[in-house]
């Protein structure tokens, strides 16, 4: 049988759900047929999608046999906007496992990057026995540092982005965001400055969020003895807007966890580094 096409517009899905008293649109990429299905859940800087963070991630998961949803979480992408007052992190578990409950999937691994990895950990929180194995990069959990000011200066950088959103914020919050700013190219800045641009309300209601409650990503910190799940951190050692020490918490919380650092990477481990990052996790996932 013939894989369809991996690409966005062959791969994309829309779902209603109903969180509380309203009904979302959310939009989601669905690559694969595997009997297995690892969910890759994104960040929330400006523009961000399923697609956009985890293009390099996606074919070889696909082809060693696993199904691959990705999420476009309210306020992002091709899904409804929002503006939220409480947990984000809560907010978007309830939504993921709205789409996860729609599409009749009993248990999913997860992967969450930055926001994705706080809101990868609310779900597992909430329905342990709805999560397989758990990947978290560069997020997990909120919390002060114990080393680094906060906010930092990425996450200063990404709140002045959404507040003015030009090309030349653009390139100074990508320029930090990864270790190595020399594979950014302009058609990449260009592509995510016309991805933001088309959804101003996306822009407009992050501000109203984060205006109502500065603290959208609980400290998850004194739950982490619950999860049970099989954990995979993965960190960069120059990432500059979740500290590493963030990675040790969750490391010293979650009881058999392993922490994977890359040297010479930001807060995008799995587009810097794709092709170690994509083998570290098939052989997670394999075990």
């Amino acid at each position: 049988m013939t894989q369809p096409t991996l690409t966005e517009a062959a791969t994309s899905h829309v779902v209603e759900i109903q969180e509380g008293d309203r009904q979302f649109k959310i939009h989601y990429n669905d690559c694969g047929s595997g009997s297995e299905t690892v969910v890759m859940l994104h960040g929330s800087g400006p523009g961000a999608t399923g697609w956009a963070n985890f293009n390099r991630n996606i074919a070889p998961l696909v082809a060693a046999g696993y199904r691959v949803l990705l999420v476009d979480f309210p306020g992002w992408g091709k899904s409804d906007s929002y503006v939220n007052t409480g947990s984000r992190s809560d907010f978007n578990a309830r939504i993921l496992k709205g789409v996860v409950d729609k599409l009749d999937i009993a248990k999913v691994h997860l992967l969450g990057n930055s926001m994705g990895g706080h809101s990868a950990m609310a779900f597992t929180l909430s329905w342990p026995e709805r999560v397989g194995k758990l990947v978290l990069m560069g997020g997990g959990t909120g919390g002060m540092s114990l080393f680094t000011p906060m906010p930092t200066e990425g996450i200063k950088l990404l709140q002045g982005l959404y507040r003015e959103p030009t090309i030349e914020n653009l390139k100074k919050m990508m320029n930090i965001f990864v270790y190595d700013p020399s594979d950014l190219t302009e058609e990449l800045f260009q592509a995510r400055l016309d991805n933001m641009l088309s959804r101003r309300d996306h822009l407009e209601n992050f501000v109203k969020s984060i205006e109502i409650n500065p603290k959208q990503f609980p400290d998850f910190s004194p739950r982490l003895g619950e999860v049970k799940a099989q954990t995979l951190i993965i960190w960069g050692r120059n990432d500059r807007f979740v500290p590493m020490d963030t990675g040790l918490r969750l490391l010293a919380g979650i009881a058999g966890a392993e922490l994977h650092i890359y040297r010479d990477c930001g807060h995008w481990a799995q587009w810097e580094h794709a092709d170690s990052f994509n083998q570290l996790v098939l052989d997670f996932l394999n075990r």
